[in-house]
C-alpha cells in the first residue's frame, strides 16, 4: 500500500473511533437539537458521514481504474446530501452506524488501492453551496477530507456548548478544519 493512503487511513480510522464515541454519548435530546447556522439536527451529520463515504468511494475507485462504477458522479452534493439525512431522521444512531461501518469498509478498501500515481492525478471538486468548483491533485484532497469526521463533530458542537472539552478543542485545532469553519461560515 502506497505510504501516503497508509497514513490517511490511520487518522481517517482514529477520526472515526473518536467521532463514534462521541455521537454515542449523546442524550436522544442532545441528538435532536437545530445547529445553530445551519438547517441540520445534531444528528443530521452523523447520517451526513455515515453516506458521504459511498460517493467519495465511487471517487477512488475511479480515480484508480479510470472507469464509473454503478453511481454517477454527484451532480449536485447538497441535494444529495439533503436526501440522505431527511431518509435517516427516524434512524437510531445504532442503526446509522450500522451503515457506516459497511460503507466504511468499502470506502476504506477502495483507498487502499490508490497508487502514487492515481493521488497524483488532478482531481475535480464540483463544488456546493459554499464553495465553488476547483481542481487539484488527489493527495491534497485525502490529506484534507480525512478530517471530515472532526469537521462535522465541530458543527455539532455548536448545538452543544456543554459538551465542549479541552479535548474536543484539541481535536479540532487543525488548520484544514479551521479554514473549512471559516467557509461554511460565509453567506
Amino acid at each position: 500500500m502506497n505510504h501516503d493512503v497508509a497514513e490517511v487511513l490511520a487518522e481517517l480510522d482514529a477520526h472515526r473511533a473518536r467521532f463514534e464515541a462521541f455521537c454515542r454519548s449523546l442524550s436522544e435530546e442532545q441528538l435532536a437539537r437545530p445547529v445553530p447556522r445551519s438547517t441540520w439536527e445534531v444528528k443530521d451529520f452523523i447520517s451526513h458521514l455515515a453516506t458521504i463515504d459511498e460517493p467519495i468511494t465511487e471517487m477512488f475507485r475511479f480515480s484508480h481504474t479510470g472507469v464509473r462504477g454503478n453511481s454517477a458522479p454527484l451532480a449536485d452534493v447538497d441535494t444529495w446530501n439533503e436526501t440522505q439525512v431527511q431518509e435517516r431522521r427516524t434512524w437510531s444512531v445504532d442503526r446509522i452506524f450500522a451503515g457506516a461501518t459497511e460503507q466504511r469498509a468499502e470506502l476504506r478498501a477502495a483507498l487502499s488501492e490508490l497508487t502514487a500515481e492515481d493521488i497524483a492525478k488532478p482531481m475535480k471538486f464540483g463544488g456546493d453551496s459554499k464553495r465553488g468548483s476547483s481542481e487539484f491533485p488527489l493527495a491534497l484532497f485525502i490529506r484534507g477530507w480525512n478530517k471530515h469526521d472532526p469537521m462535522h463533530a465541530m458543527d455539532m458542537v455548536r448545538a452543544l456548548p456543554e459538551v465542549v472539552t479541552p479535548e474536543l478543542e484539541a481535536w479540532f485545532d487543525h488548520p484544514v478544519i479551521a479554514n473549512y469553519q471559516a467557509a461554511m461560515d460565509q453567506d
